[in-house]
């Protein structure tokens, strides 16, 4: 079917009328939505004075993200990033973001994330000590807040390496002031002057760094031979800040929480880590052979994707679900409500982590998880993401047992990422 076939063929309609995919209740009210309506609907947004299109069908998401990519741009919500990143590559568009990408492509290689190693194991063995204390002192153990310093000491030590020591203090304010709003971009921001200053004295310098500001001021276009500028450099550092730091801090978090609720699956986890070899700063190879660890961290972002939510708008009309989408339309895919698809998910919501194992892989589409999206804008980091997830669980889950104290109730907060309202408490047991 053509997009001028269907064009009076309209989705279902939601009766009332919000800015979804802006407001605080837009998961609530979209996982009704989802179960009364089906695959495609759409509501209309005051805000944006305009229908926007939600779509679930693996087969929809693949077209939007993938075989018909070029038809989509980044849609709702982007200007709201761009304040807060600039014009990195979770924002930036067209020929920019092609030459930023293609330029940054080769420091996630397998081959160069491994190299991390040192930095991931220093980072977990201080926060071992730490955790060794709270153990101590029967105290319990703020799990969300550990996550976020945990997360952010990993990532900028990627990123500025010998340079951390005179920045750590000030890009604290990214797991100190949890809010992301105009408020939290002017000061996160602000912090652009002192990454500024450690390119300019880089560059005045000999030295070699190995970290993802030394491979970014090395990175040439491969049509001009040029180096990124000042702006495209910066842009870049922030971007990685923030991408780097609260889905990773967020998907432990939660992790976390399921492994204390399903005793059964913690038994598993622990018997597959004491089996395997103890190393100071395994690579990434050995953290992947930890085949049940992964399958854990896989079940843990279905259930609760980080990132949420994605947002396209389309360039010239397509037909998604059978309906037609007219030009310039904002399009969501709620990766939440898509990883909990009854239709490819046996027991979508309960924590089963076998369901990642070979033998069940044929059950689903390939496009009904993707919890680092899909396609050409797929998440750049996903592969030092995963290794930095391995590693904590492997060093972690070897020392300690945790076991979550219920302090509030727990509520979702889905707003740019996916994360619970309320800090997560856990009791910590040496093993």
């Amino acid at each position: 079917m053509t997009a001028i076939e269907s064009e009076s063929k309209h989705p279902p309609e939601a009766e009332l009328q919000f800015d979804i995919g802006s407001t605080d209740d837009s998961l609530e009210r979209m996982t009704e939505l989802f179960a009364r309506l089906g695959d495609t609907y759409r509501v209309f947004a005051p805000g944006r004075k305009s229908y926007t299109y939600v779509i679930h069908h693996p087969d929809d998401v693949k077209r939007v993200l993938v075989s018909n990519h070029r038809n989509y741009t980044k849609g709702v919500g982007l200007d709201r990033v761009k304040i807060l990143l600039g014009k990195g590559i979770m924002t930036s568009e067209g020929e920019l973001w092609r030459r930023q990408r293609y330029m940054m492509q080769p420091f996630f290689h397998r081959r160069v994330v491994t190299e991390f190693a040192r930095a991931l194991d220093a980072v977990n063995e201080r926060f071992i000590e730490r955790w060794d204390g709270y153990a101590a002192r029967a105290e319990p153990l703020n799990v969300t807040e550990e996550m976020s310093e945990l997360t952010l000491d990993i990532v900028l030590r990627s990123i500025f390496g010998r340079d951390l020591e005179q920045l750590a203090e000030a890009f604290a304010l990214v797991t100190k002031e949890p809010a992301r709003d105009l408020q939290f971009a002017f000061k996160f921001r602000s912090l652009t002057k002192l990454v500024a200053a450690v390119i300019q004295r880089r560059r005045a310098g000999q030295e070699e760094h190995f970290d993802f500001v030394g491979m970014l001021m090395s990175a040439r276009d491969k049509e001009t031979g040029n180096p990124m500028g000042d702006r495209e450099l910066i842009d870049e550092i922030m971007t990685l800040v923030v991408a780097g730091h609260e889905t990773t801090a967020s998907a432990l978090n939660w992790t976390w929480y399921l492994i204390s609720q399903y005793p059964e699956v913690e038994s598993r986890l622990r018997a597959e880590i004491d089996a395997s070899p103890v190393l100071s700063a395994p690579g990434l190879e050995q953290m992947e052979a930890l085949a049940y660890t992964r399958q854990v961290i896989d079940e843990a972002l279905r259930l609760y994707p980080p990132g949420w939510l994605l947002s396209r708008r389309a360039v010239e009309a397509d037909v998604l679900g059978g309906y037609n989408i007219p030009a310039g339309s904002n399009v969501l895919l709620p990766l939440y409500l898509l990883h909990r698809h009854p239709r490819f998910w046996k027991d979508p919501d309960v924590f089963w982590p076998e369901r990642f194992a070979p033998e069940h892989e044929a059950e689903r589409p390939r496009f009904a998880y993707m919890p680092f999206a899909a396609g050409p804008r797929h998440c750049i980091g996903e592969t030092l993401a995963l290794y930095e997830m391995l590693m904590h669980l492997y060093k972690m889950v070897r020392r300690f047992r945790l076991v979550y104290v219920p302090d509030k109730p727990l509520e979702l907060e889905a707003q740019i990422n996916l994360r619970t309202r309320h800090p997560l408490y856990m009791r910590l047991e040496r093993r």
